[in-house]
């Protein structure tokens, strides 16, 4: 039986919040749980003592549903073992595991053996049949995302394609949706609730630099490129970001631009950095990577994450609902004719 966002998590609002590395810390993850969406907070590089430290700020700031985003091809197998094993071992169970982009089989394994809720976005279709097999909640990434992009649909014909292979998946919808508007129109494509990042970039609890933030709410869906530029750290994959003097002029020196400090750890910032200026940052933050999606054109203030889902209630409640009362008509017998085959019903989402 397909389930909503909200009932897969426990949500009162089947909305997710993108664990963007640097940006989403603990601060932001928790004010948009206690909001009553999905929370979560960016692991990226973290392990040990470092991880440690943010999982404590995490789990004593709520105690409602709130994930933690590991992103393997970062940082290969065995350190993303090491960083499953710390969630798991030093989190209670309201605490998610989001990955971004999928992993090895036995890593999903073994955070659905250890009754985790997972949640994982992807790209393609094939990754999405995939990580629904393990029983996870798809996030279906489109194009339209900010970040690093894992495909190259739209995001409302991945959320169809996907929708009609996995009827009873959980579904989430996400790049492109700054707005109330669009998160209904991904749910009428087949989603089942949405996931926002660019948004809550902007948001006060953000560890976004204040230069990052501005840019975001005053550009348009103009202003962001997808290049390959910002690899450093990160290589292969394309992203989609403001553009910069960096991605104009991709073949300046590779010399120290800046400075970061991240877990109390200080660390220099190279021109094409995978890495975003956040508040700790210091130097040529206009020439650093801002990840932003194409929903920038609906964001122009910087907002409590708590009134950002409040923005997003609304229609989300009210899809489900629409779910519920289209359902329950689907299950009451038909008066005259035959039964339509197993399988067959109308899609109250077409």
């Amino acid at each position: 039986m397909r389930t909503t966002l909200a009932a897969a998590l426990g949500l009162r609002v089947g909305l997710l919040q993108s664990g963007m590395g640097g940006v989403a810390g603990p601060d932001l993850a928790c004010a948009v749980s206690e909001a009553g969406a999905g929370g979560c907070a960016g692991g990226y590089k973290l392990v040990d003592g470092a991880l440690s430290a943010m999982l404590g700020r995490l789990v004593a700031g709520t105690d409602r549903p709130v994930g933690v985003n590991l992103i393997p091809e970062v940082v290969g197998s065995d350190e993303l073992a090491r960083q499953v094993a710390q969630v798991l071992d030093q989190t209670p169970p309201h605490v998610y595991l989001s990955l971004f982009g999928l992993a090895d089989d036995a890593v999903l394994e073994r955070i659905t053996a250890a009754g985790r809720r997972l949640v994982v976005q992807i790209g393609t279709v094939q990754d999405g049949v995939r990580a629904a097999r393990h029983g996870a909640i798809v996030v279906a990434q489109g194009v339209e995302a900010g970040g690093h992009l894992l495909g190259t649909p739209d995001r409302d014909d991945l959320i169809a394609e996907l929708r009609a292979l996995l009827p009873d998946a959980c579904l989430v919808a996400a790049g492109g949706i700054g707005s109330p508007a669009q998160a209904a129109r991904a749910v009428a494509a087949g989603a089942d609730g949405v996931l926002l990042g660019t948004a809550f970039v902007v948001a006060r609890e953000s560890m976004a630099h204040p230069y990052f933030k501005t840019a975001v709410r005053t550009a348009g869906e103009a202003d962001t490129v997808i290049t390959d530029v910002y690899e450093i750290g990160w290589p292969g994959r394309r992203h989609r970001v403001l553009a910069t003097d960096a991605t104009r002029n991709p073949d300046q020196p590779r010399k120290f631009i800046g400075r970061t400090v991240v877990e109390g750890k200080a660390y220099v910032v190279p021109r094409y950095s995978a890495a975003v200026p956040t508040i700790t940052t210091s130097g040529r933050v206009e020439e650093m990577a801002m990840y932003c999606g194409r929903s920038c054109a609906d964001i122009s203030q910087e907002r409590q994450a708590a009134d950002i889902v409040a923005d997003f209630a609304r229609v989300m409640q009210g899809a489900e609902q629409g779910r519920e009362s289209t359902d329950a008509r689907l299950r009451e017998p038909v008066p005259y004719g035959p039964h339509l085959p197993r399988g067959h019903a109308p899609d109250p989402h077409a």
